[in-house]
């Protein structure tokens, strides 16, 4: 694979040589008897007066670890970990981009750049790394996985987050493919060798297909084939997401969606006002959005909502009446807050220049979302409030990327709290279970009753939930799958802390505790107590044993269970 000056800049940075392993045996057993990890690497300073770097300890400790002269310490590398929040929300998230396509919007606030899928830019992070793959799915998935492993994260969970603009756009073969490779990447992503670093390399991409246009469907039986092998593989996916646009979403693409192995999807509501829906060009209207979360909660899909501050013919205020829109039925699982940047490869670029729109400035958005924040109700998370957009590419308006910071610093003047899952997930503080209270939050969705059942510490943290959705008989869509058919519906279980590999112990730890099977029984209960005689659940491929060891069989496109 050819790597980019970045990345081999970083490479002969962090590369292990005599000298630094050395200094990183020093180090470590500094470390182990509770120094502080900067400090110590400045007391054990390179020739020409560098410092190890933290990418180099944590290859030092995981060669050593291999060559059987240190053992393995889950302590130890807790401490040494780099960018520990990418796995504290119990599972790694590996995102990948698919290759630049025609998009069916004509938003006028969407970037255009013909080397890039739809609303992407190839300086944005997460989409840089898809254009120097060339947007192959394998590779992509394959180098990031040995990148999070080399920074000391486990990889045995993974959430594949699968961007790119409208995902239902693409052809069904060229998506078939696409999926089949990621979970060719996470079933032999690696080789027993070392990399100069220490750490592992991708192992050579079987079939060798991948360059854009070439090779791009798979042979019938294949993507089942992997999943299969997924189930017990050393990279289990635990999570498959994609985005789409409402107006995509029908019966036909939800059984698709499955079959695919798709758990989560992010759909685009931007707005729910159709005034502004119409002066933007979206192409939707805001009944195709209730329908749309309406047909996915019917099929048992984790909802995620796009919401879009100061679009054109918006302001602040009727930006807070239409916040408070999104939990009148549509009741998302999850949010991301992206206000409108004015880019100038968008058709909002002229619009701007004829002098009808007005960006919000910063302190104009800060106090926005600190108004809406505290706001959201307890069972939804707020994954993003900004763009990864680079600031050079925005025109006029805000321009800084740390938003979330700059609202937390504002809620705290004002001494408000936000309570969405994201702010309350306990992360890395340690959980005695004995101390944990069992938490039903009950809410009406459109057509299904919601309960959000949760063990919550003392002091208010969440240690994981479940969310058990219970169709109205009466009103829920028939949405024609078998599996489904007069059960009750677990549309997700999730168990925080830092990420542990399957089967892993860890004192103090929320993951392997016991909480899934307990959350997992109090949901059967509920249900069966509403009248409910079976229970499905929309498992991940690699959450499959899981459910099966806990008395689910396999369905059709889902695993169900009798409630006796």
């Amino acid at each position: 694979m050819e790597i980019s000056e970045r990345k081999q800049r970083w490479r002969d940075t962090n590369a292990l040589t005599p000298e630094k392993l050395a200094a990183a045996r020093l180090a470590l057993e500094d470390i182990r008897q509770g120094k502080d990890v900067m400090n110590t690497l400045r007391l054990h300073p390179l020739s020409g007066g560098l410092t190890l770097s933290k990418a180099a300890l944590v290859a030092a400790y995981q060669q050593m670890v291999k060559n059987g002269e240190l053992l393995a310490d889950s302590a130890l590398l807790d401490k040494i970990r780099m960018k520990p929040v990418r796995t504290l929300s119990g599972v790694t998230t590996v995102t990948v981009l698919t290759k630049p396509y025609p998009c069916p919007g004509k938003c006028i606030f969407c970037p255009t750049d013909v080397r890039m899928p739809k609303s992407y830019l190839p300086d944005e992070p997460g989409a840089m790394r898809g254009l120097e793959h060339n947007f192959d799915p394998y590779t992509q998935v394959a180098s990031r996985i040995v990148s999070l492993e080399n920074l000391g994260h486990p990889t045995d969970k993974i959430e594949l987050l699968i961007l790119g603009g409208t995902w239902s756009a693409y052809r069904r073969d060229y998506q078939e493919w696409f999926i089949k490779r990621c979970f060719d990447a996470m079933n032999a992503a690696l080789i027993p060798g070392p990399s100069p670093e220490g750490g592992r390399e991708l192992s050579p991409s079987p079939e060798g297909r991948g360059a854009r246009g070439e090779g791009e469907s798979c042979a019938p039986g294949e993507l089942l084939a992997a999943q299969t092998l997924n189930e017990s593989a050393p990279h289990r996916n635990v999570g498959l997401v994609i985005e789409t646009r409402p107006d995509e979403i029908n019966l036909k693409e939800l059984a698709w969606l499955r079959y695919l192995g798709v758990t989560k999807v992010q759909m685009g509501a931007q707005s729910l006002d159709d005034r502004i829906l119409e002066m933007n060009k979206r192409g939707h209207t805001v009944a195709a959005t209730l329908r749309a979360t309406s047909l996915l909660r019917a099929a048992g899909f984790k909802i995620v909502l796009h919401w879009m501050p100061n679009l054109h013919g918006a302001t602040p205020e009727s930006d807070r009446a239409d916040f408070a829109r999104l939990w009148q039925g549509y009741c998302p699982d999850e949010i991301k807050i992206y206000p409108n940047q004015l880019l100038a490869n968008a058709e909002l670029y002229e619009v701007w220049q004829r002098g009808e729109f007005h960006p919000y400035s910063t302190a104009q958005l800060v106090e926005l979302i600190a108004d809406i924040k505290p706001t959201v109700p307890r069972y939804c998370r707020i994954n993003r409030v900004i763009r990864d957009i680079p600031s050079t590419n925005v025109v006029e308006g805000n321009k800084r990327t740390s938003l979330r910071q700059d609202v937390h610093d504002e809620m705290k003047r004002r001494g408000t709290k936000c309570q969405c899952v994201r702010c309350r997930e306990v992360r890395k503080a340690d959980v005695d279970i004995s101390a944990l209270k069992l938490d039903d939050l009950t809410y009406q969705a459109d057509s299904a009753e919601e309960h959000f059942i949760s063990y919550i510490t003392p002091g208010d943290g969440l240690a994981g939930f479940i969310r058990l959705s219970l169709p109205d008989p009466s009103s829920a869509p028939d949405i024609g799958l078998v599996d489904l058919a007069g059960a009750a519906l677990i549309r997700e279980v999730h168990v925080y802390g830092q990420s542990l590999p399957v089967g892993a112990e860890q004192g103090g730890a929320a993951q392997h505790i016991g909480l899934g099977t307990r959350l997992l029984a109090e949901a059967e209960s509920i249900a069966r107590a509403a009248g409910f005689t079976r229970i499905a659940v929309i498992a991940a491929i690699g959450t499959r044993k899981y459910y099966l060891d806990r008395g689910f069989e396999r369905g059709e496109l889902y695993l169900v269970k009798a409630l006796s």
